[in-house]
């Protein structure tokens, strides 16, 4: 067995040599400019288009985190850089949920607890207890529900706020309000004081939260992506929070990453950035949900996190 791995700016040893224990009948190699010789697995991340085009024996490629764009981005423009029969395989949770979990719940309750208002005053100087918001009015709605959103779901259960899920086909998840399609986002959007963005990118969801859709929303919402920042048109999202439409932000991801310094989310003052780290690829879990994804193929099957092409995710 044969497994080549590449990413653009780690040199891999702690990679190469934790497949190699876990896999000691293979012969595992870093990829580089020129290396055509046959593999049978791949495990990638922003992968140049001559890593896979006509790569003999190919039987599976494997992203290292749960997002795809880079590479549906190169299928494409090369639409036979790999064939429909190769199955490209995401990370569906390796560790990344449980840190979703945490940094929605920190969020939602700095929220509802009014710690950003807090910060704003201290830095004014001022001594001025705040009334409290309402556990039954801040409801707070999910899009996206794949593992890492009703993972964070599950997380906010126990805090006893409404809870509601929005996706693009209907979804089961007791105690929680379900929305499914495009004609059902406004009402679901028009019900959710917090809402969190988990959804892949795919050609409905770029540019989704624009200057329409948060319009939607109710005064003084609170809006939290983890997801992507090309769902996000960044004007239309400063220009809602000088309006007041939305009261704060907290923003994983962005148009452009890393984020140009003379952006002004940067010192917006109801905006919090973070640069891209709600959940980081872990790397031997990443590797033990690797290792299980050859196994199945090996025996035939079909692994977990199999991408569709056509849906993007």
């Amino acid at each position: 067995m044969d497994i080549i791995w590449y990413h653009p700016s780690q040199d891999g040893e702690v990679w190469l040599e934790g497949m190699r224990r876990r896999l000691p009948q293979a012969r595992v190699r870093r990829w580089q400019p020129g290396d055509d010789a046959p593999a049978d697995y791949a495990i990638v991340r922003q992968p140049p288009r001559e890593l896979l085009a006509a790569r003999q024996g190919l039987r599976g490629v494997f992203a290292m985190g749960a997002g795809v764009d880079d590479i549906l981005a190169q299928l494409a423009r090369y639409p036979d850089m790999l064939p429909q029969s190769v199955p490209l395989v995401r990370l569906e949770d390796s560790g990344m949920a449980r840190q979703m979990q945490e940094y929605a719940v920190c969020c939602v309750l700095g929220w509802f607890r009014r710690f950003d208002d807090y910060r704003r005053q201290q830095q004014q100087a001022q001594w001025q207890p705040l009334p409290p918001v309402a556990r039954e009015a801040f409801s707070v709605g999910v899009l996206g529900a794949g593992v890492l959103g009703v993972s964070v779901i599950e997380a906010l259960k126990p805090w006893g706020f409404p809870l509601r899920v929005w996706s693009r086909s209907p979804k089961q998840i007791a105690g929680v309000e379900s929305f499914a399609g495009r004609e059902t986002l406004n009402d679901f959007l028009r019900g959710a004081q917090v809402i969190i963005n988990l959804l892949p990118t795919t050609a409905e969801t770029l540019n989704l939260f624009n200057a329409d859709t948060l319009s939607q929303l109710p005064q003084h919402a609170c809006f939290l992506n983890m997801a992507r920042g090309a769902q996000v048109v960044e004007r239309d999202l400063l220009a809602a929070l000088e309006s007041g439409q939305l009261r704060a932000a907290a923003l994983d991801v962005f148009q452009q990453e890393p984020l140009p310094q003379d952006n002004p989310l940067w010192r917006h003052p109801r905006v919090t950035v973070t640069p891209h780290i709600a959940a980081l690829t872990l790397t031997d879990e990443a590797m033990d949900a690797i290792t299980r994804a050859i196994g199945a193929i090996e025996a035939g099957g079909q692994p977990s996190g199999c991408v569709d092409r056509q849906r993007g995710y």
